[in-house]
């Protein structure tokens, strides 16, 4: 008998190589993620001008990144709730604590978020035109919109990306997060304590699908080689002074060392 639904992983028309350069940009769900890939050695940047919950604030982080070239881009949608401020008529990132009469809350269209995330993929290959790039939509429900028009939030995203994939023949890839944790984790024991967000099990999960789907045999590899010395660096002794501390350290060092040898954009630090 089975007692979950498996969701089915289209495989990219791309793989991601070992110590990549990989913008990750989103709701908080990018952060957990971007966390996970900065820890195995991508040269990931993750959301340098804060969380962006929909699509116009990714295009925003575009635009300011659109002189550093990367490899991958990944976009993860949050919501196509936006703020406008009333002054400007701009669509603005954060409120920054202002007062809420300064702002008109409207919802993004899926043309429109497509028209976002289009933008946002043209500026980022000005630095590199075979950018690759990975959409998701955060599986996190917003409980102050009320949870149906939570879910019309993210069909107004899943949608939108589904536009976006279709259009650009195999050079965007959508990546089901929001279904895996919906349907295969379909459990409040893979939540954190508000129920809403996914906790560091699901992440991991998560994790272990994209490896399974998105890596290249090289990066995979990579992943196992770099395990031991990770774990060897995250070692913190008793006795730090100790010959034996001390010999194990200068053996992971070494180990480190040949490791950079084999994956020259290995970067370590001294």
């Amino acid at each position: 008998m089975e007692f979950r639904t498996i969701v089915n992983i289209p495989r990219p028309t791309f793989e991601l190589e070992p110590c990549e350069r990989i913008l990750f940009v989103g709701s908080c769900f990018a952060d957990n993620i971007g966390k996970r890939f900065e820890e195995e050695k991508f040269r990931a940047v993750v959301n340098p001008f804060g969380v962006m919950y929909n699509p116009v604030s990714v295009l925003h982080t575009a635009r300011k990144m659109a002189g550093t070239p990367f490899d991958t881009a990944v976009f993860t949608l949050g919501t196509n709730h936006v703020y406008v401020e009333r002054a400007t008529g701009e669509i603005v990132d954060n409120c920054q604590k202002r007062p809420q009469r300064e702002f008109e809350e409207r919802e993004l269209t899926i043309d429109e978020c497509a028209d976002a995330l289009r933008e946002a993929i043209s500026l980022l290959r000005t630095s590199n035109p075979r950018l690759r790039v990975i959409v998701t939509v955060s599986p996190i429900r917003y409980a102050k919109y009320g949870y149906h028009e939570s879910q019309l939030s993210k069909a107004v995203l899943l949608l939108a990306a589904d536009k976006l994939t279709k259009e650009a023949s195999g050079e965007v890839y959508y990546f089901p997060a929001y279904e895996i944790v919906n349907d295969e984790l379909r459990d409040y024991r893979f939540y954190k304590a508000d129920m809403l967000h996914p906790n560091e099990q699901a992440v991991a999960y998560i994790w272990e699908q994209l490896v399974a789907t998105c890596f290249s045999a090289t990066a995979k590899q990579f992943l196992k080689e770099w395990r031991p010395i990770k774990e060897a660096l995250a070692h913190r002794p008793f006795h730090p002074e100790a010959a034996t501390y001390q010999d194990f350290l200068k053996k992971t060092k070494e180990a480190a060392r040949l490791l950079k040898q084999k994956y020259p954009n290995l970067e370590l630090k001294e």
